[in-house]
């Protein structure tokens, strides 16, 4: 079973709002990319706009047998 991968494209910013995400994102111990992600699913939620939640990424070395040989 595969995690679905992200989508990704580029985006421009002014850099003093780059500069105020980057220290969110410290505060909360999250990369730039998850806290921007983060800042876009709650403005979306509350303009009323109903999201699947995010699929969480596996985390450390798969189990034997569950490995992806490609």
């Amino acid at each position: 079973m595969s995690v679905p991968t992200k989508k990704a494209f580029a985006l421009r910013l002014d850099p003093a709002l780059h500069a105020a995400i980057e220290r969110a994102a410290a505060a909360d111990l999250r990369s730039v990319n998850a806290e921007v992600e983060c800042l876009l699913r709650e403005a979306l939620a509350r303009r009323g706009v109903k999201l699947d939640a995010p699929v969480k990424a596996k985390r450390g070395r798969p189990a034997k047998g569950e490995r992806d040989d490609d």
